[in-house]
């Protein structure tokens, strides 16, 4: 179990054998794989070391972070590295487990538009690029990855914040951060005894949300 400080609380991420979590998560289909519990849920960045050690130590983003850009935020810790190459491509050399209040989670799935236009839920090109302008939060849907990197059926969630949503995000809906990396390295080229975040398909509660998403 990976401990992490956050001001007064003391946070958990739990952690489970690759193997046996991948016994039980589903094969196909889009998934939010995520850990989570009634108050929060854990989404992971990669950053360069002057962004991540600043949210690590701070509990929030700030210093070289830019609310100018738009920053992607993932719930699934293999897709993370995937991306991070295992913390080794450069600019994302420190990954970061970051506790959300799940009520804010729920509330970036809730504006968030797919980044690629999807007919079935938009009624023209033209609907979809009006709804791209209002809202703060992108959506995409890519292949999952296993620990080796290869490409799955099952495809996984990540989602782009930006203007005043990423500003909430920055600093009003963290729970808590933890620079992760050390275990991170500890575990990449590790397939048989690999330990990874324990994660389960989260539910969103309210259908048209979820219907909106593709789930």
């Amino acid at each position: 179990m990976l401990t992490f400080q956050s001001g007064s609380d003391v946070n958990n991420l739990k952690l489970e054998a690759y193997a046996s979590q991948a016994k039980r998560w589903p094969k196909t289909g889009r998934h939010i794989l995520a850990q989570f519990d009634s108050e929060s849920v854990f989404v992971y960045q990669a950053y360069r070391p002057e962004i991540g050690r600043f949210a690590a130590e701070h509990g929030y983003f700030g210093g070289a972070f830019s609310l100018g850009r738009m920053s992607w935020i993932k719930p699934n810790f293999l897709w993370m590295m995937y991306r991070s190459g295992w913390a080794s491509k450069e600019g994302q050399e420190v990954v970061l487990a970051v506790r959300l209040k799940r009520a804010a989670f729920d509330e970036i799935l809730s504006r968030a538009v797919h980044s690629s236009y999807v007919p079935d839920l938009y009624d023209s090109r033209e609907a979809w690029s009006a709804a791209v302008a209002r809202s703060d939060v992108r959506l995409q849907w890519d292949p999952d990855h296993g620990p080796k990197g290869q490409a799955l059926e099952r495809r996984a969630i990540q989602l782009g914040l930006r203007g005043a949503t990423l500003a909430k995000y920055a600093r009003d809906w963290i729970l808590g951060v933890k620079d992760v990396t050390p275990f991170v390295r500890e575990q990449a080229g590790k397939v048989a005894d690999l330990l990874t975040p324990r994660e389960e398909p989260y539910a969103v509660a309210d259908p048209d949300v979820a219907r909106r998403l593709g789930l």
